[in-house]
């Protein structure tokens, strides 16, 4: 892995911490006193300053009740978990809300497959 890709993947999973952070309704400095950590150091992994060394990915995971791989699966870029990511999201909707998005889903693409024709 180069350097471009380690730190597109370090704020992927920095942005992945944060929004499992703000849905676990905690705040930065609640979640470095349960690590043991400075406010600042909560701040670099969310901002992908630093990436979080699986002990510490396992430990946040804990924090958020969440598993470790969902942290790292809404971190990655492979389709294949961006589609589980998805069909996590959607699946407590009801049938006409998940419909709802996949005609949004499939609009969206289709235009930006016209955009990338152009360029």
């Amino acid at each position: 892995m180069n350097k471009i890709e380690e730190k597109r993947l370090a704020i992927s999973i920095g942005r992945a911490i944060a929004k499992q952070r703000v849905r676990s309704q905690l705040t930065q400095e609640e979640v470095a006193e349960r690590l043991g950590i400075g406010n600042e150091a909560v701040s670099r992994i969310e901002r992908g300053r630093v990436i979080p060394n699986i002990v510490r990915l396992i430990e946040l995971a804990e924090i958020f009740n969440c598993e470790a791989a969902e942290l790292l699966g809404q971190a990655s870029f492979h389709v294949d978990d961006q589609s589980k990511r998805i069909k996590q999201l959607i699946a407590p909707l009801n049938q006409n809300d998940r419909q709802l998005i996949l005609d949004f889903v499939e609009t969206l693409t289709t235009r930006l497959k016209k955009g990338d024709k152009r360029e």
